[in-house]
C-alpha cells in the first residue's frame, strides 16, 4: 500500500525485510556476555561475565571514508562492514582492550534490502573475527541526502581491560624492539588520494590488471581491513607489551609516537618487511616521494607492538602461531621522531 511517507522516499517495508535478511547474520556475532537479541532499543552487555576485578570500558568510533566511492563504483558491498569494524577494533586493543560489542550505522538514500544484508553481512564477519557482539545498529533511509545507491557506514565498538594491564605506553625505553605485523592491504585510509590517483590523475578502469598484482586494481583496493584483536590479545596474555600502535590515517609517522613515551622516538629499518605490492603500483603512478608515502599509507604495516628485546622472539612466535605475518622492523630510540631508514 502507498503512503505518505513513502511518497517521500522511505519504505518501512525496505525497512522490515533488511531486519529479517539481517538477523542470521547478527546472530553469528553471539558471544559470553551478550544479552536479549536483535529489536530492543538498546543493546545490552553483561560485564560481569568478564570475571574482572577492575574493568576499565573503553571505547573507539569510526568509518570506512571514501573507500566506500570504490564499493559503489564496482557494486562490491561484502568487504566494507569488515572494514568499519576494523577500524573500531584495532583502536582499542591498542589500548589492551578485548573488544566486546559493536554497533554500526548505516545511511542510505534508497533502502536495498539485499545490499543492506551485504554490508551488515560484512559487519558480522568482522565481529566474529574479533570476537565481538553486534548488539545493535541502526539504517537510516535518507533520500535527498544521499543518491539512491549511495551510502555512508560508521561504527562503534566497546571493549575492557583489567585496570592493571592496560596499555598506556608509560612502559616503552630506549632499547625496545619494534615489531610490525603484516597488513592486508591499504586498510581504510589514504582512499581520497588512492581515487585521485588512480581515478582522476590516470583514468584507469578498476577492472585493469597489473603484473604486480593477484587480483584487479579494485578488488586488490577494497581487501578488507585486517582484524588484530586475536592474535594481539593472545600475546598480551604471555607478554609484557610495552606499547602498541594501529598504523591508520597519518602513517607511520602520525601513529607509531602515539605509544611512546614523550621523548622517545623509533628507528624503523626498511627491508625488514614485504611492502605490498600495491603501494609500489601507487607510488608508480603517483610519483610521490617515499617520505610522503609513509606519512599517508601503512606501506604493508597494519599495527605495531613495542616489547623488550628479551621478549621479541616469544612474541614473534606467538603471533607465527595465530597465522600473523610478523617481523622486527624497528628499535626504540631516546630521539623523537620517526627515522625511516
Amino acid at each position: 500500500m502507498s503512503t505518505q511517507y513513502e511518497k517521500a522516499g522511505v519504505s518501512l517495508e525496505a525497512g522490515y525485510e533488511s531486519v529479517r535478511l539481517i538477523k542470521k547474520h547478527i546472530e553469528k556475532t553471539r558471544r559470553f556476555g551478550m544479552m536479549g537479541g536483535i529489536g530492543s532499543f538498546g543493546g545490552m552487555f553483561d560485564l560481569s561475565a568478564l570475571n574482572m576485578k577492575e574493568p576499565v570500558l573503553v571505547s573507539g568510533t569510526d568509518g570506512v571514508g571514501t573507500k566506500l566511492k570504490l564499493a559503489f563504483m564496482m557494486d562490491k558491498h561484502d568487504t566494507v562492514g569488515q572494514d568499519v569494524v576494523a577500524m573500531c577494533v584495532n583502536d582499542i586493543i591498542a589500548q589492551g582492550a578485548e573488544p566486546l560489542f559493536f554497533l554500526d550505522y548505516i545511511a542510505v538514500g534508497k533502502n536495498h534490502p539485499e545490499k543492506i544484508e551485504q554490508i551488515v553481512k560484512g559487519v558480522a564477519e568482522g565481529c566474529v573475527l574479533a570476537n565481538c557482539a553486534l548488539v545493535g545498529g541502526e539504517t537510516a533511509e535518507m533520500p535527498d541526502m544521499y543518491d539512491e545507491d549511495d551510502y555512508d557506514i560508521a561504527g562503534f565498538t566497546v571493549g575492557a581491560v583489567e585496570k592493571s594491564k592496560m596499555i598506556t605506553g608509560e612502559k616503552t625505553k630506549a632499547g625496545d624492539v619494534v615489531i610490525g605485523l603484516a597488513s592486508s592491504g591499504v586498510h581504510s585510509n589514504g582512499f581520497s588520494l588512492v581515487r585521485k590517483i588512480v581515478l582522476k590523475d590516470n583514468h584507469l578502469d578498476l577492472n585493469t590488471k597489473f603484473d604486480e598484482l593477484q587480483d584487479s586494481l579494485g578488488n586488490t583496493l577494497l581487501t578488507p581491513t585486517r582484524i588484530y584483536v586475536r592474535p594481539v590479545l593472545e600475546v598480551l596474555k604471555q607478554v609484557d607489551v610495552h606499547g602498541v600502535a594501529h598504523i591508520t590515517g597519518g602513517g607511520f609517522y602520525e601513529n607509531m609516537p602515539r605509544c611512546l613515551n614523550p621523548g622517545l622516538g623509533i628507528e624503523i629499518h626498511l627491508g625488514t618487511w614485504e611492502v605490498l605490492p600495491i603501494f609500489h603500483v601507487l607510488q608508480q603512478l603517483s610519483g610521490m616521494e617515499e617520505k610522503e608515502m609513509y606519512n599517508v599509507f601503512n606501506m604493508g604495516i597494519g599495527m605495531i607492538l613495542v616489547v623488550d628485546p628479551a621478549d621479541a622472539d616469544a612474541t614473534l612466535e606467538i603471533l607465527k602461531a595465530q597465522g600473523e605475518k610478523a617481523t622486527v622492523i624497528g628499535v626504540v630510540t631516546d630521539q623523537e621522531g620517526i627515522d625511516i631508514q
